[in-house]
């Protein structure tokens, strides 16, 4: 399947899933030594040939719609590893809510309630503020500390990379699930997954969790059903 069509199968997909309101949201996906882009103001359900930008891998535009705004923020995100080949950027409700308090831990800023967050995204840390489009995100991005490959933007959303779109839109919706399920369970005595469990399930997965359960958070103490 061509890159295009990778992009329009999943910007409808994440129009259905309800995390790509309106106009919100932005793919790219590496094709060859260029990256194709959805282009600014564009709806990720209504994608087509025209709605697409093509750039070079340090994010010059080499023809098509006019990049979104967050190029910076993709650039930086694939910079992280050579592993990943597409990128999803999304405002969905949960994801943004989560992202508007604070973080669970340093490591991710939700809990592990439910194993299916740990096999296709791992930790998810919490990233400062910084206004949608400024390069300031990519910045943040790199500086990051901790491995990932999905992470929320403070007051703003999430980004998701992986190997290839299809996998990197699984991602996203699952992170939009699990952070569904912490704010459902936000403020109550949650029973999260064991600390070995956890890992283990990150590990099995190859995805990535260095962090333990924060000192400081109101879960550490409530002991785990295994």
């Amino acid at each position: 399947m061509s890159a295009l069509q990778q992009l329009i199968d999943a910007g409808r997909t994440l129009v259905d899933a309800g995390l790509s309101p309106g106009s919100s949201g932005n793919l790219s996906v590496r094709d060859g030594d260029r990256i194709l882009m959805t282009g600014t103001g564009t709806s990720l359900g209504a994608l087509d040939a025209s709605s697409m930008a093509t750039l070079d891998a340090s994010g010059a535009h080499l023809g098509g719609a006019t990049a979104s705004k967050e190029v910076p923020l993709h650039l930086a995100t694939y910079a992280r590893d050579a592993a990943f080949q597409a990128i999803v950027h999304v405002h969905s409700p949960y994801a943004v809510a989560a992202s508007c308090l604070a973080p669970w831990s340093d490591e991710s800023a939700i809990p592990p309630l439910t194993p299916y967050v740990l096999m296709r995204v791992g930790q998810v840390p919490l990233l400062p503020f910084a206004a949608p489009g400024d390069p300031a995100l990519g910045a943040l991005v790199t500086a990051c500390p901790h491995p990932f490959r999905g992470a929320l933007l403070a007051n703003h959303g999430a980004v998701v990379a992986a190997e290839d779109l299809p996998t990197a839109v699984g991602a996203a919706i699952e992170l939009e699930e699990a952070c569904r399920i912490a704010l459902l369970t936000a403020g109550a005595e949650r029973t999260l997954i064991a600390p070995e469990h956890v890992r283990a399930i990150a590990d099995r997965w190859g995805m990535p969790w260095t962090g333990s359960y924060g000192a400081a958070s109101i879960d550490a103490a409530v002991p785990a059903r295994s």
